[in-house]
C-alpha cells in the first residue's frame, strides 16, 4: 500500500467555504512570463509567417525542418495510418466515431421563418463556418479521442474545411491520432503546436490557412495564445486542468470510485478529483482503496501528486447538500453514483457532463458514449456548455418588411430614434411611412 495524503473536509466545518475556495482556486493563464513569450511568438508569426513557424517548431519540438512542406502530412499519409491500424483499434475508433456523429446529429439547428399578418417575414438563417482549426495535444500524451470530439461536430455542422495542428516533439508521430484525423474527415494536418500553431491558424501564413474558429485543448501556452487571438478568430473556451466530482451515497464499490478519481488525476498533476459523500466510513473505505490501487497504476507518480495537491474527500450532511456544493463547484465531469440519479438530477444546475448511476464511469464519456468530452472547466460550467455542433454554426437574423409593416414599425422606430437624438435613423424609417 502507498500512503496518500488527501485533504479531508466536512461541510459542517466553520471555515468550509474558505477551504473549498482555496481548493478550487485556479488561474491557468495569468503567468506574466508565459504571456510575454506568447505575445512574442504571435508577433513573430504575424510578421514572418512560415519562416517563424519552422524556427519555433525546430526550437520547441526539437525538429530539423527546413520548410513548412516538411511539416504538413498528406491525405495519403493519413489514409495509410487508418489502413494500417490493428483491427481492434480500428473497430474501436470507428465505433466511437459513429456514436459521436449520431449524438451530434441531434444538435443541428435549422433555419426558420414566420410571417406576420401584414406580410412581414422574420426568421433566422443558420449556416456553418467556412473553415475551422482543431488543436490536438502532443508531447506527454496523444489523444485520438480529441480529434474525433473536435472534428466530427464540425463535420456534422457542415464545415467545409477542417485544419488540424498537432505537435510531434522529436518527430514522434502517433498513428492513432492520424488515423482518427482520416476517419473524421480532417482536410489538412500540420505537425506544429504551441502558441505558434494558434497564431498561424488565427492570422494565416503562406502555407497555413486562416480559420474562423480554433477549438481543442492544450497546455498553458496554447490556452494563453487562444485568449490572445480571440477576436481575430473565435475560440471554444480557455480550458483549465481536468476535473471530476463524484457524489456517492456510500453504496458503490469503493474500488470503482477510487479508480474514477484516478481517471482524472492521471491526466496531469494539476487535475482535480473530489468526492462528496454523507457516509464518513465510506470515505475511509475509498481512502483505503486509493492506497491499495495506486501502486498498480502506470502513472502512479502523477496521480499521487494530483491527489495530494488538488483532491478532497468531503463529508456532507446528505445528498441534497452534496448537490448544493456541486453547484458551487460547477464541475467539468459530475458522477451521480447513487441509487436513484434521476431523483437527484433536478437539483443539479451547473455541470459540463453528468454521468448518472453506478455503472456510468466518466471514462466512457471520454471516448465512446457519444456526447462531447470538450467541456467547461474551472467553474465555467455556470455559464458555458460542452463543445457541440452549435459551436460551428452561425445564426443570421432575417428581416423582410412588407410596405404596411415598414410603415407601422417606421412610426415606432421614429419615436425611439428621436428619443435617442439619432435623426438619420428616424428619417430613414420615416421615408417608408405610407400615410
Amino acid at each position: 500500500m502507498t500512503q496518500v495524503s488527501i485533504k479531508r473536509l466536512s461541510s459542517s466545518q466553520s471555515d468550509f467555504a474558505q477551504q473549498l475556495d482555496a481548493l478550487l482556486a485556479w488561474e491557468s493563464v495569468s503567468d506574466k512570463r508565459v504571456n510575454q513569450v506568447v505575445d512574442d511568438v504571435i508577433a513573430q508569426v504575424k510578421a514572418r509567417g512560415d519562416q517563424a513557424l519552422v524556427e519555433y517548431t525546430n526550437q520547441f519540438d526539437r525538429m530539423q525542418a527546413q520548410s513548412m512542406a516538411e511539416l504538413e502530412l498528406s491525405p495519403e499519409r493519413l489514409a495509410k495510418a487508418l489502413h494500417d491500424l490493428p483491427a481492434e483499434q480500428r473497430a474501436a475508433l470507428e465505433t466511437a466515431a459513429t456514436r459521436i456523429s449520431q449524438y451530434h446529429e441531434r444538435q443541428k439547428s435549422d433555419s426558420w421563418r414566420y410571417m406576420e399578418a401584414d406580410g412581414t417575414h422574420l426568421g433566422q438563417q443558420v449556416t456553418p463556418m467556412d473553415r475551422v482549426g482543431i488543436y490536438v495535444p502532443g508531447g506527454k500524451a496523444a489523444y485520438p479521442s480529441s480529434v474525433l470530439m473536435n472534428a466530427l461536430p464540425a463535420k456534422v455542422a457542415g464545415v467545409k474545411e477542417i485544419i488540424m495542428v498537432v505537435p510531434t516533439p522529436d518527430g514522434v508521430v502517433n498513428e492513432l491520432v492520424l488515423a482518427a484525423a482520416a476517419l473524421a474527415g480532417v482536410n489538412r494536418v500540420f505537425t506544429i503546436g504551441g502558441a505558434q500553431a494558434v497564431a498561424a491558424l488565427a492570422y494565416g501564413t503562406a502555407t497555413v490557412p486562416k480559420v474562423d474558429k480554433i477549438v481543442g485543448p492544450g497546455n498553458i501556452y496554447v490556452a494563453t495564445a487562444k485568449r490572445a487571438v480571440f477576436g481575430a478568430v473565435g475560440i471554444d473556451m480557455i480550458a483549465g486542468p481536468s476535473e471530476i466530482l463524484v457524489i456517492c451515497d456510500g453504496k458503490t464499490n469503493p474500488d470503482w470510485i477510487a479508480m474514477d478519481l484516478f481517471s482524472q488525476a492521471e491526466h496531469d498533476e494539476d487535475a482535480q478529483s473530489i468526492l462528496l459523500c454523507p457516509d464518513a466510513d465510506y470515505l475511509n473505505d475509498v481512502q483505503a482503496s486509493i492506497e491499495k490501487l495506486l501502486p498498480t497504476m502506470e502513472r502512479q507518480a502523477i496521480i499521487k501528486t494530483s491527489l495530494e495537491t488538488r483532491a478532497a474527500l468531503i463529508l456532507v450532511a446528505d445528498l441534497a447538500e452534496a448537490a448544493q456544493i456541486s453547484n458551487r463547484i460547477a464541475p467539468e465531469h459530475l458522477e451521480l453514483s447513487v441509487e436513484d440519479p434521476e431523483a437527484l438530477l433536478p437539483a443539479i444546475r451547473h455541470a459540463g457532463a453528468i454521468f448518472m448511476g453506478r455503472y456510468t464511469a466518466e471514462a466512457l464519456g471520454d471516448y465512446c458514449a457519444g456526447p462531447n468530452h470538450v467541456l467547461p472547466t474551472s467553474g465555467t460550467a455556470r455559464f458555458s456548455s460542452p463543445l457541440g455542433v452549435y459551436d460551428f454554426q452561425k445564426r443570421s437574423s432575417l428581416i423582410m418588411f412588407s410596405p404596411e409593416g415598414a410603415s407601422e414599425m417606421g412610426k415606432v422606430a421614429s419615436v425611439l430614434a428621436r428619443g435617442e437624438s439619432l435623426t438619420a435613423h428616424a428619417r430613414s424609417a420615416e421615408y417608408r411611412i405610407l400615410d
